[in-house]
């Protein structure tokens, strides 16, 4: 026969008190009931002995948290391969969580082909938690404003200019890193560069892309933005034209790197990417994504949110500069 979970009333049983009593202490006596500390040390001890797990549901609706934080995705499949972009946004996730006494929920959203979506109902559920931290290219706008304007407590990680920015985030300065890269390029001598973007719209994409241009404009270099797909014949026109660096978005598929690689590997163009490569070779000029510290900070963000009124709900971090081999002077 299945053991019975203990209850309120086992515990009062254990340590001679009214369940009333077990009640408030467990509840962290939010009303400030008058109990000797020998009490409040029995009722916890029992607890303890009999193995006593609080109901999250009815801890919530007594106390209105239950210390659970929801992680909602928007990828097809969750990161947990460790070359993953997303991966180290996940560690630390988990670390801050860990440190500040919070469980973490993963909210799948699948569709049930294992594929997710942004279906208002699957990102309903994420209400259980006391808040969600949510990530992903694009936004839900419907479905997260519905949550915005309940005053359910939401994190994006990465920036967000949906709502008119009511959005929380926590995401990287990519317009500052990027201009930084150009900065590089121009001391080397570039003065003809073409930056190379996936054709699809996001504040990481366009943050990107305005470092760059505005860079390249205050250095009074050519600086072109190419969204089609690049190959080895776009690269070869390029160099007739006078083309001298190529620069190419980081994104979660890494298609534009990989295309921009192969392109000019064995010609002698001058290339950097606008993040880290997938393989993370410290040999490619651009910079470090701080993804972990920004999972890290979104945390302490979400809870923040959760206990009262934060300082800053919109937060950016600095990127680190990989000087890298990739990026040459110009003859």
């Amino acid at each position: 026969m299945k053991r019975r979970a203990p209850r309120q009333a086992d515990i009062a049983a254990s340590a001679g008190v009214s369940q009333a009593t077990v009640s408030v202490v467990l509840g962290g006596n939010q009303g400030g009931v008058r109990l000797s500390e020998d009490t409040r040390l029995r009722v916890l001890a029992a607890a303890e002995q009999l193995g006593y797990v609080p109901d999250p549901v009815a801890t919530r609706l007594a106390s209105k948290r239950n210390h659970m934080l929801g992680l909602y995705t928007f990828k097809a499949t969750f990161p947990t391969d460790v070359a993953d972009s997303y991966y180290p946004i996940l560690v630390g996730v988990e670390e801050q969580a860990a440190a500040l006494g919070q469980d973490l929920i993963l909210f799948t959203g699948a569709d049930g082909r294992g594929e997710r979506t942004h279906d208002e109902s699957a990102i309903r559920r994420t209400r259980i938690a006391d808040g969600c931290l949510f990530f992903g290219r694009h936004v839900p706008v419907d479905s997260i404003e519905k949550l915005v304007e309940s005053g359910f407590p939401l994190v994006y990680i990465g920036r967000r200019d949906e709502l008119d920015g009511r959005i929380p985030f926590v995401g990287a300065d990519y317009v500052a890193a990027s201009a930084a890269v150009v900065r590089q390029l121009v001391d080397h001598g570039h003065r003809v560069i073409r930056y190379v973007r996936e054709d699809d719209d996001a504040p990481s994409s366009t943050d990107r892309e305005r470092g760059v241009v505005e860079a390249a404009a205050g250095a009074g270099i050519d600086c072109e933005v190419v969204r089609t797909a690049v190959d080895r014949a776009a690269v070869e026109r390029w160099r007739r034209d006078g083309v001298t660096a190529v620069v190419v978005e980081e994104t979660d598929t890494d298609a534009a790197y990989r295309a921009v690689r192969a392109a000019v590997d064995g010609t002698d163009l001058s290339y950097a990417v606008l993040g880290r490569p997938p393989e993370g070779g410290d040999e490619v000029t651009g910079f470090e994504v701080p993804r972990r510290e920004m999972g890290r900070r979104a945390v302490e963000l979400l809870v923040e949110l959760i206990t009262g009124d934060p300082e800053d709900p919109h937060q950016l971090l600095p990127c680190v500069p990989v000087p890298g081999t990739t990026v040459k002077d110009v003859p």
